[in-house]
C-alpha cells in the first residue's frame, strides 16, 4: 500500500489511519500559512514567450490540420503524461506498470510542459501537505481573486519562511532517466517541435508545441482553482482548511482529474469518477492497458486504509453549503 502513515488510532475497536504523505518530513516548526509569494523569472519566461508565440503564431499560421493536431497531442500529453504518468503514477503509485511505459508516460506528462517529473511531485506534495493543515497560505487554497491566482499559479513561486523537507523516494531520486528528464524537460520538447516541423512546416510546431502548452497550463490552474473554491462534494476531510470539489461537465476535458473531492478522499486510487455519470478517461485507458497485460496492481479506495478524518456527508453539498 502506498503512502501509508505509521501512525494509528483506535476507535470502537477499530483501527483508523490518518493519511500522510511519506515524501513531506516534517517538523514542530512547519508552517503552511506563513510565507511569501514572488516572480519567477524561469517560469516567467518559459509561460509568457510560449504565450507570445501562440497569440502571435497561432492567429498567422492557423490551419484545421494544426488544430487537429494541437487537439490530439494534448489529448494525448494530458491523459497519458500528466493524469496517468506524473499524477496516478509516479505521485501517487496507485497502479503498478513495465518500468518502459512509466518512462514513456513521464516524459509524456514533461511535455504537458509545466514541470519536470520530481518538479511535479514536489509541487503537488507541498500543496496537498499545506491543504491538509488547520491553516494555509492563500497560495495552495487559491483563495484570492481568480485573475491574482492566476498571475500567482502561472509565474510566480511560493517561498514558506518554515516549510516542510521533501524527501522523494531514492527509486526517483537516484534514477539516472528521470534526473535527465528534470533538469531537461523544457528541451524535451525539442525532438517533437522537429518531427512536427518536418510533417506540417511551422504550423504544427505553434499549434502542436506552444499553443498547446499554453492551454495545457491554464487548463491545468483553472481546474486547480475551481476544484479548491466551486462545485460539489460528498466527502468531508476535518481539520483540513481546503476540501475539494467535484467539477461536473469537465470529466472528459480533464481526463477525469476534475473529481477533485474523490481524490482528496482518496489519494491513493487510480480510479477518480467514483459515481456512474462521472467520466473518467484515464480510469478508462487503465482498464485498457490492464486487460492486455501492461498494468496491474490498480488500487481501488476499498485498497486504501480507513481515514479517521474523512467523513461521508448524507448529502451531497456544494461550496456555498456550511459544514
Amino acid at each position: 500500500m502506498t503512502q501509508q502513515t505509521e501512525s494509528f488510532y483506535l476507535n470502537f475497536g477499530k483501527q483508523y489511519q490518518r493519511y500522510t504523505n511519506k515524501r513531506i518530513i516534517e517538523n514542530k516548526k512547519c508552517n503552511a500559512l506563513d510565507g511569501d509569494v514572488s516572480l519567477s523569472i524561469s517560469k516567467s519566461f518559459w509561460f509568457l514567450s510560449m504565450s507570445f508565440l501562440s497569440i502571435v503564431g497561432g492567429y498567422l499560421t492557423f490551419s484545421f490540420s494544426a488544430l487537429v493536431v494541437f487537439l490530439v497531442f494534448t489529448a494525448i500529453t494530458l491523459c497519458f503524461g500528466h493524469s496517468l504518468g506524473m499524477h496516478r503514477r509516479l505521485i501517487h503509485q496507485s497502479y503498478e506498470c513495465p518500468k518502459w511505459l512509466e518512462y514513456f508516460f513521464v516524459h509524456l506528462g514533461c511535455l504537458v510542459g509545466i514541470a519536470g517529473p520530481t518538479g511535479m511531485m514536489n509541487t503537488h506534495d507541498l500543496r496537498d501537505w499545506a491543504q491538509r493543515q488547520s491553516e494555509c497560505h492563500d497560495y495552495f487554497s487559491h483563495k484570492q481573486v481568480i485573475w491574482k491566482d492566476a498571475f500567482w499559479q502561472t509565474i510566480c513561486d511560493i517561498k514558506l519562511e518554515n516549510p516542510p523537507r521533501f524527501q522523494p523516494e531514492e527509486s526517483y531520486s537516484q534514477d539516472k532517466l528521470y534526473q535527465w528528464m528534470e533538469r531537461y524537460w523544457m528541451w524535451q520538447q525539442l525532438p517533437w517541435a522537429i518531427l512536427l516541423f518536418s510533417l506540417g512546416g511551422i504550423g504544427w510546431v505553434i499549434w502542436g508545441i506552444c499553443v498547446r502548452i499554453v492551454i495545457s497550463t491554464i487548463g491545468h490552474w483553472l481546474i486547480g482553482y475551481f476544484a479548491h473554491n466551486h462545485g460539489s462534494r460528498k466527502w468531508h476531510i476535518e481539520g483540513a482548511s481546503v476540501q475539494g470539489y467535484n467539477i461536473k461537465f469537465a470529466g472528459l476535458i480533464t481526463m477525469g482529474e476534475c473529481w477533485h473531492n474523490n481524490h482528496h478522499a482518496f489519494p491513493g486510487s487510480a480510479l477518480l469518477g467514483l459515481e456512474k455519470n462521472q467520466s473518467d478517461p484515464g480510469w478508462w485507458v487503465l482498464q485498457i492497458f490492464s486487460k492486455i497485460g501492461l498494468v496491474w496492481n490498480i488500487v481501488l479506495p476499498h485498497d486504501l486504509p480507513e481515514r479517521m478524518e474523512l467523513t461521508c456527508l448524507q448529502n451531497e453539498v456544494s461550496n456555498k453549503d456550511a459544514i
